[in-house]
Formats: structure tokens, C-alpha cells, sequence
């Protein structure tokens, strides 16, 4: 088996300090929605990421972590960032996939639901195949909503533009896709418009064939 990708273009300490980045940006806020960034690391080196190209910004918010915050950290910027019912939903998002912590994420998860938050989880998909089981059930149990990036209407393409670190990882993620709809409710295919090659009613296509809804997104415009 292929390694993961260990995303490492983290910043160290004296480049934290140079650019005036004292605490990283787990929680954030976009328009009613709270974020949040619980790694960096991916199973995906997507060319189009703005982390691969030379941005850590996401809007107003530098995502840049220095190391994986623990789930202390997490739960205390959740608190920091007031009382979520201000928010129509709490996203686990960020510059990484974050079900490559798993265990965090479903911890986090369950804390926002005895609070009454509305949960998502955008991904890419490759959580079962990562931790070698069918992870949904467990997401079930706290996740409300699911986006996952199919990105291309087919394995050429995905490959081309995701570059996955591990092998068969585009079925891996139709799977998962096709699943997903067994034990949560709101499920969502996304693909990106302007990628070379990419059709986006294609996508579509393969989305209603799999009885998930889809959503077209838009190079460049991140978050």
C-alpha cells in the first residue's frame, strides 16, 4: 500500500512569529456558518488546493497550523466562538481531510450535537478506505449533513487533478458515495467548474444516478 501524503507545508515557529500568526485558526467564521480546521493533512495533494499553491487564507482567515490541535483545543475554540446558535451549522472543513481524525472528529461531533448544532462534514470521501471499515455508521450517530468532493466524472481525471495517494482511491470514493445515503440523510456530490476537462453535467449525471444531491463549485473560490 501507498503511504499517505503527510502534508508538511506547515510553517515552524519563526515563520509563525515573522508573519504575526500567534494562535492558529481552528474555529472561523464564513458568512452564518462556523468552521472547522483540525488538520492539515490529506489524502489528496489536489493541484487545485491553495495550500499547493503558496495560500494558507481562506477569506479573512489564515488556516495555517503549526501541529494537529488536540481535542481540548478544538472544543475550547468552539467555545470561544460564542454561542452556536448564532450559526445554521458547524462545518469540519479547513485545509485538510478531517477524517483522518477520526476519532477527534467524531468526539467534536457529539459535543456539538448535546449543544443542538447542526453538523457537516465536507470530505473526500476515502474515510473507509483509510481506516480499512465502513466508517458511516459511526458518522450517523452525530453527522446531519455530508459533502464529498467527487471532482471528476471519471478516474483519468480525478487522478489527473486529486492526485490521490493511494490506489483505486476515485471508486473508493464513489463507494462511499453510493453508501452514504444508507445512513445519512443530506448527502451532497461536489465538483468543481473550470478544472481542465472536467464536465460538470456529467457529474451531475453520476450524482442523480446515485440518488445524492450535487453541487457545482467554482475555481478559485474557496469556502
Amino acid at each position: 500500500m501507498q503511504k499517505l501524503h503527510r502534508d508538511e507545508s506547515t510553517v515552524d515557529k519563526s515563520q509563525i512569529k515573522k508573519s504575526g500568526i500567534e494562535k492558529p485558526t481552528i474555529a472561523y467564521t464564513i458568512g452564518d456558518k462556523l468552521y472547522l480546521n483540525i488538520t492539515d493533512h490529506c489524502t489528496l495533494r489536489c493541484g487545485f488546493c491553495p495550500k499547493y499553491n503558496g495560500s494558507h487564507q481562506v477569506h479573512d482567515h489564515d488556516l495555517t497550523l503549526e501541529r494537529k490541535p488536540n481535542l481540548q483545543e478544538i472544543l475550547q475554540a468552539i467555545d470561544a466562538a460564542g454561542d452556536l446558535g448564532q450559526f445554521t451549522e458547524v462545518v469540519f472543513c479547513g485545509f485538510g481531510e478531517p477524517t483522518l481524525r477520526l476519532k477527534e472528529l467524531l468526539a467534536v461531533a457529539r459535543h456539538l450535537k448535546i449543544q443542538g448544532a447542526r453538523v457537516r462534514l465536507n470530505t473526500d470521501g476515502l474515510a473507509s478506505r483509510v481506516h480499512k471499515h465502513n466508517v458511516l455508521p459511526e458518522l450517523a450517530q452525530c453527522i446531519d449533513a455530508i459533502s464529498i468532493s467527487m471532482n471528476a466524472q471519471n478516474e483519468t481525471l480525478y487522478n489527473r487533478h486529486c492526485r490521490p495517494s493511494l490506489p483505486d482511491s476515485y471508486q473508493a470514493m464513489l463507494d462511499f458515495l453510493r453508501q452514504a445515503p444508507q445512513y445519512i440523510k443530506d448527502v451532497t456530490a461536489t465538483a468543481i467548474d473550470g478544472l481542465d476537462g472536467v464536465d460538470i453535467q456529467q457529474c451531475a449525471a453520476i450524482a442523480r444516478e446515485l440518488k445524492v444531491k450535487f453541487r457545482r463549485r467554482v475555481l478559485d473560490v474557496v469556502g
